[in-house]
């Protein structure tokens, strides 16, 4: 007893000895490899290594030596006459433990370093680990990518995501509202502030800046920090500024105001449908992307029914004395904030996306969501008995990037630390974009957003101001002129408008309570003339002289006389500042909130047609389609003589256009995948306002010159778009994912309750990798199967990247029925037998009837390469590492 006593203890120090080595062991080589990057957990070895303690008695196991550790030798001692299968000898075809498993070794030399000193080695195994990782990563998000497709066809479409599509719908409406609000205000506000043309100018413009820094910089944090919050704290920021900018009265306060406003409201559009987006299988993508555009027009629609009902009414103002003014165009200012509130208030009650969760490696989050989803959509649907079936999702493998800060470090110091560390990985993110993998899509979909961008906002402005310029051309041909008119003691106590009176002569008379407007006195003699109580919009005194003249409590003031002459004239009590005129024209004001809402109500057709064949006929057809049809339509500009005419033809452009926006949407939100997508979407969106600027400047510089130029370059910019876009990857029927990645994609299985629906992707031949192609020929040739799959795990493991050396294979042949597994893998060896002793290092073998193949069809997960060999005497202490 004593005996066994002591013989076990003995065993138990030995293990623990064993065990204490290899982490020592394990935790230097960290060192070495690892420098300032965290070991990230990785489920895929957690579950190699858990079956390793489980069968760690077990003596057919790799690690014990002897059984060529469970591996195919890739040497001439691997295949022997009869192409045996180590792996497999002595269980019969229902023990499959180890199907699946690779078979082979590294190279005899593989673990020689030659002449490279130990700095060397440690700089060539860090690149290799870090080249594996990303290979690992990459593959996570493949798996993922359609795991995550099978998770929203459980959830299903219903009332969870019509719930969103009103919430995210609202943060859209906002920025619609966003984009009319200064065209509105700017007649009124021109004269609150007495802005010059430079100024109105700048005014119209500064919405665009905003927006677009803030598209770049929500977009990005918002692949960092997540959908949600950011879209919060960007929408936070536009409803506090332009809550402040209807309340200030200066032109620069103003101005900054509506600066910042566009920049929090500048993140909605990249934000809102990259995160609705992650809740949409992909037979709704398209159709229901498209819906939520039509929040965009319901936005313009409120802008314009405000300004209709609000601004006219010049009698909602008050006034403080002389210096604070709150006229009308301040209470929709006011009005047009309440979406961005509203918006808040309701994505307050709405989660995270869990595909941003799960691209963060936060598996538990995720699923507490999407069981939200599924348990909402089934309970609205009348199956509240439905159980959310899915137990574990793939998350991708995370890089901890420390920060190191001393506990004595002050509250400023860590957050500097904070938002540098933050800054780098948005900034690295952005680049990405440009990296080989990206590149071409990226510099394809930013001509195309640029030259729609261009066109569109360049001739929706143009529009508008060339109405004007007709509408004011029709008024001067109404204008009345006097020439040498002779008044006498005469009092003027009625209204003045649209006239011109030249040389006239004006003794002794009276302007009391006036509105003059479009009125220009030319050459005209004053003479103990009196003028009190004045208002005045676009009047003009030219070359006339005043004599004895007193001017009361009048707006006349220097600017509106032009080269007079002033004898023994006085003012008295001037009217300071540029107040509000109530003189304008309410009627051509009701003209303008009309027509933009005509413009912007004519989009719904648009919106419809595209919602309804967005997924039949895919996003090119409909982009490249939509700006064609654009494209020719802004030929028939050249015809717009008149005002009804250019009313028309601004509802046709507008209804045609939001086709290839709505596609563009869509197209954008699917070409780029999670991690990535909110980034690529805020810099395009960034992009589309730096044309949206250019092309408003361009063409309205030719407003009442010539129209000939605006319409040739909106018409070049369209065709250019639409010649580009018919180049870029079609994504219909994708899942979130680059369309380049996706097709190398295997199919992933969830550990559900009942069998999900098989999806096999297309395994077409590559002519850079020879490997791979040429074991797909001859396993093609030598089964005849009914199902082949071959995947190069060649990232898994130490190898350059671009090796072909790892391999899986599946197999699945009526070849296969009534043999054991042993000899099944025997056939599949020997028909690689030249693979294996040559190029292939490694390679797994599934094989199948179709009987078995219809009862699981899935693929196993391979283990990572241990570098096992009869002659390797460490595997035993890498596996033991492994289980520590």
């Amino acid at each position: 007893m004593d005996d066994d006593g002591r013989y076990r203890d003995g065993r138990s120090d030995f293990i623990r000895g064993a065990k204490d080595i290899a982490k020592v062991a394990k935790k230097q080589v960290g060192k070495k490899v690892g420098r300032g990057v965290d070991k990230v957990a990785d489920e895929y070895v957690k579950r190699s290594y858990k079956r390793f303690e489980e069968e760690d008695d077990d003596d057919d196991y790799a690690g014990v030596p002897g059984n060529d550790g469970g591996y195919y030798r890739n040497d001439s001692r691997a295949n022997d006459d009869e192409g045996h299968s180590d792996s497999t000898e002595g269980h019969d075809e229902d023990d499959e433990i180890y199907e699946g498993e690779y078979q082979g070794i590294p190279r005899g030399d593989s673990g020689k370093t030659g002449g490279m000193d130990g700095m060397a080695v440690a700089e060539a195994q860090q690149f290799r680990d870090l080249a594996a990782f990303e290979g690992e990563v990459r593959k996570d998000r493949e798996e993922l990518a359609q795991q995550y497709e099978t998770i929203l066809q459980e959830c299903g479409h219903g009332k969870f995501q019509w719930t969103l599509y009103f919430v995210l719908g609202l943060a859209l409406m906002a920025d619609g509202v966003e984009i009319f609000v200064v065209g509105f205000v700017l007649p009124s506000a021109e004269k609150d502030m007495c802005l010059s043309e430079p100024n109105k100018g700048m005014l119209g413009l500064i919405v665009y800046l905003g927006m677009m820094v803030g598209a770049f910089v929500w977009g990005s944090l918002a692949d960092r920090i997540g959908r949600r919050q950011t879209l919060l704290i960007s929408l936070s920021i536009n409803s506090v500024f332009a809550f402040f900018s209807s309340f200030v009265q200066g032109y620069s306060s103003f101005l900054f105001c509506r600066l910042a406003s566009g920049v929090g409201i500048g993140g909605s559009i990249p934000i809102v449908f990259s995160y609705y987006s992650e809740f949409l299988a992909q037979e709704k993508r398209g159709e229901h992307l498209s819906w939520l555009c039509m929040f965009w027009m319901i936005g313009g629609i409120y802008a314009s029914a405000m300004a209709w009902a609000i601004i006219p009414h010049y009698g909602w103002s008050f006034q403080m004395g002389s210096a604070y003014q709150f006229h009308s165009w301040r209470v929709f200012v006011l009005v047009c904030a309440f979406p961005s509130v509203a918006a808040i208030s309701a994505l307050s009650t709405m989660p995270e996306s869990p595909r941003f969760y799960l691209e963060n490696g936060k598996h538990d989050e995720a699923w507490m969501i999407l069981k939200q989803v599924h348990d909402t959509n089934m309970r609205a649907k009348g199956y509240p008995e439905r159980v959310f079936s899915v137990t574990t999702i793939k998350t991708v493998k995370q890089i901890d990037e420390l920060v190191n800060m001393s506990d004595s470090a002050a509250w400023h110091q860590k957050w500097r630390l904070k938002l540098s560390s933050l800054f780098h990985q948005v900034w690295n993110n952005f680049l990405t974009l440009f990296s080989p993998e990206y590149r071409r899509t990226t510099y394809m979909m930013m001509a195309v957003w640029f030259s729609m961008s261009f066109s569109y906002y360049g001739l929706t402005v143009w529009f508008p101001d060339m109405i004007k310029y007709l509408q004011k051309q029709e008024y001067a041909s109404r204008t009345k002129v006097f020439v040498k008119e002779k008044v006498e003691h005469v009092t003027f106590n009625f209204t003045l408008e649209n006239q011109v009176h030249r040389q006239g002569q004006y003794f002794n008379d009276k302007f009391m309570n006036v509105k003059m407007r479009s009125m220009v006195f030319e050459d005209s003699l004053f003479e103990e003339c009196y003028f009190e109580d004045i208002t005045s919009s676009n009047t003009f005194f030219k070359n006339c002289t005043f004599i004895a003249t007193l001017f009361y409590n009048t707006d006349l003031f220097k600017y509106r006389l032009i080269n007079c002459k002033l004898i023994n004239s006085t003012f008295l009590h001037n009217k300071e500042g540029c107040l509000l005129s109530d003189v304008s024209d309410e009627n051509n004001a009701y003209m303008v909130y009309f027509i933009s809402f005509l413009g912007t109500l004519a989009v719904l057709p648009g919106n419809i047609v595209s919602a309804l064949l967005m997924d039949k006929i895919g996003r090119l057809r409909m982009l490249a389609g939509s700006s064609v049809i654009s494209c020719i339509s802004c030929f028939f500009l050249s015809f717009g003589n008149s005002e009804s005419a250019m009313i028309a033809l601004l509802c046709l452009f507008g209804g045609i256009s939001i086709a290839s926006w709505n596609a563009l949407d869509v197209l954008t939100v699917e070409l780029y995948p999670s991690h990535k997508r909110t980034t690529a979407f805020g810099f395009l969106n960034a992009l589309c306002k730096l044309a949206a600027v250019l092309g408003i400047s361009i063409f309205t510089s030719f407003v009442g010159i010539t129209k000939a130029v605006p319409i040739l370059f909106a018409s070049g910019a369209l065709a250019a778009g639409s010649f580009l876009a018919l180049k870029l990857p079609e994504t219909r029927g994708q899942r979130l994912m680059l369309p380049s990645v996706s097709r190398c994609t295997r199919p992933i299985y969830l550990s559900v309750a009942r069998p999900l629906a098989h999806f096999t992707p297309p395994m077409d031949p590559d002519p850079h990798r020879p490997v791979e192609t040429t074991i797909r020929t001859k396993l093609t040739e030598k089964f005849k199967p009914d199902h082949l799959e071959v995947h190069n795990e060649s990232h898994m493991h130490a190898v350059p990247p671009g090796s072909e050396s790892h391999f899986r294979v599946l197999v699945v042949s009526s070849q296969f029925v009534d043999l054991p597994l042993i000899q099944r893998h025997r056939l599949v060896n020997e028909a690689l037998k030249e693979e294996l002793s040559s190029c292939v290092h490694a390679l797994a073998i599934q094989a199948k009837t179709p009987e078995q193949w219809d009862v699981d069809p899935a693929l196993g997960k391979s283990p990572p390469c241990m570098g096992g060999s009869k002659n390797d005497q460490t595997v035993e202490e890498k596996l033991k590492a492994g289980r520590e």
